[in-house]
């Protein structure tokens, strides 16, 4: 059974649902390829699929150990080429704020965001550039 599911909505926008919980937002295509650029592209949301799926599994690994996680944000841009249209690369500068880290738990974090599920999916050619700040 489906979990989630998207709809044409006419010029070149979509409809995206959550089926659980009803939740739906809109893509449009961006401006440099055709689109009004009025929400987040396709394209966009795997750079927010990144940085979301960084940001999460930085609280797991947190929670895992008894250590303080609450206040995490993130900026993402991606670069597109040409020929393929693809996503060339993915840049996100994570801020986390440090409750006093020590660095090894500092290196857990990190490696959690490095190495969480989305990251590991995206084909090796994508290439993902984050710097990570505990501030």
């Amino acid at each position: 059974m489906a979990s989630m599911k998207v709809e044409y909505q006419g010029s070149l926008r979509t409809l995206c649902t959550h089926e659980k919980s009803g939740d739906s937002f809109i893509t449009d295509a961006p401006i440099d390829n055709h689109g009004k650029g009025e929400a987040f592209s396709p394209t966009d949301l795997m750079g927010v699929s990144l940085a979301s799926c960084m940001i999460t599994v930085m609280g797991i690994a947190a929670e895992a150990r008894g250590l303080s996680f609450e206040i995490a944000d993130a900026q993402i841009s991606k670069t597109m080429s040409a020929a393929p249209r693809r996503i060339a690369k993915i840049e996100i500068l994570l801020k986390v704020q440090d409750p006093g880290y020590s660095d090894t738990e500092k290196e857990i974090l990190t490696r959690a965001a490095l190495e969480c599920p989305v990251a590991l999916s995206l084909h090796p050619d994508l290439e993902q550039k984050t710097e990570l700040l505990f501030v």
